[in-house]
């Protein structure tokens, strides 16, 4: 018998970027989902979108929502986000963008000026989901 806390199971999603590197788009455990850092990237082109902070905090966003929906989640089930700004004097334009995937019940979160990022992005964010979980199973950890 295996636990289901201690499977880790890669998660991929033909709707959004490719992983740029030797990772997974995000990967779930037990209750987690573990989102990986998403850049404003263009799913079709691979390229970072035109427009500056607030189109790629966009597009980063909305690249996060189509991965969660992939497994059955929502941005509501985020729990946790990492945003990593190149330019903290950015940080308002990013929260403006920020504020219209996020609108109740806010996850935590954690904002971190950075000397770079991949692809030369400008806001990178990554999140931490958690799945809805019955307790149907009395071998379940929870209890």
């Amino acid at each position: 018998m295996s636990c289901c806390c201690t499977k880790k199971e890669p998660i991929s999603c033909e709707n959004a970027p490719a992983a740029i590197g030797p990772y997974s788009v995000a990967v779930s455990t037990g209750s987690l989902v573990f989102v990986s850092g998403q850049l404003g990237l263009d799913k079709v082109t691979g390229s970072l979108v035109a427009g500056g902070i607030q189109a790629q905090t966009r597009r980063a966003l909305e690249n996060m929502k189509v991965i969660l929906e992939s497994v059955g989640l929502s941005m509501e089930n985020v729990v946790k986000t990492t945003v990593f700004l190149l330019d903290m004097d950015q940080f308002s334009d990013m929260n403006s963008v920020y504020a219209e995937f996020f609108t109740s019940d806010f996850p935590a979160r954690s904002a971190i000026q950075v000397g770079g990022l991949p692809k030369n992005g400008i806001v990178e964010i990554e999140a931490i989901a958690v799945k809805p979980h019955e307790h149907n199973d009395e071998n379940c950890c929870c209890y």
